[in-house]
């Protein structure tokens, strides 16, 4: 009988012992929230930019200055801005260029009819006034840049070489070269370098303002502003 009690004893603290160990296994294997490590990041790297966001020259710089930063940005495939946009419609210009600035100046050449000076039409803040000889439509925003003179303000009758458009936007990251001109604008300013007779200009809607050119005190008849470099 004793033997007995002791046998049943024994099973008794083994099923104890054996249900205690079974218990601490499964909490070990009850799953957990992974830390998060500092080296571990799901999100993507930020982008690094590559060009630099050098404002445009002020005014009255000297123009190795002006044409430092023009040439500082790496001139684009020309051929994209020999064509004019209006309304859906393309108008192929030959050799003629044609581009607008983030700022809304737009600019082009009309050698095929005469005119190879670069034109632009800027929306300036304060145009020189009509003089009073002159009749007709007035454009106070637009500029002839020649080279060897910049003329702001004048009498157009009609469109001109804008009535086929604008051209495309030029980014502010590149350069546009043709004919003796090189550009480059910036958010809010244009400057354009001819190379043949070392000049250039800035527009924006500030005023124009050129380099290496002397304001005539009296213009010629019909023109607001002239410059002559």
């Amino acid at each position: 009988m004793r033997i007995a009690v002791l046998l049943a004893a024994s099973l008794l603290v083994a099923g104890c012992s054996g249900s205690t160990s079974g218990q601490a296994r499964q909490t070990q294997l009850t799953p957990i929230t992974p830390s998060r490590t500092s080296g571990s990041s799901t999100a993507p790297p930020s982008p690094t930019s590559t060009t630099s966001a050098t404002p445009a020259p002020a005014a009255g710089v000297p123009i190795a200055e002006a044409t430092k930063w023009i040439e500082a940005a790496p001139p684009l495939d020309s051929t994209q801005y020999h064509i004019a946009l209006r309304g859906g419609v393309t108008t192929d210009l030959g050799d003629d260029v044609a581009f607008t600035t983030p700022a809304g100046t737009t600019c082009m050449t009309d050698a095929k009819h005469g005119s190879p000076a670069l034109a632009c039409l800027v929306d300036l803040n304060d145009p020189p006034p009509r003089p009073q000889d002159v009749y007709g439509q007035w454009k106070g925003g637009w500029v002839d840049f020649g080279g060897g003179s910049v003329q702001v303000g004048s009498a157009h009758g009609d469109p001109g070489r804008f009535a086929n458009g604008q051209g495309r936007e030029l980014p502010s990251e590149a350069s546009l070269s043709f004919g003796d001109y090189r550009c480059r604008t910036d958010a809010t300013a244009l400057l354009c370098v001819d190379y043949a007779h070392q000049s250039a200009v800035r527009l924006s809607a500030d005023g124009v303002d050129a380099f290496a050119c002397a304001r005539q005190a009296t213009p010629p008849e019909g023109i607001g502003i002239q410059y002559v470099c």
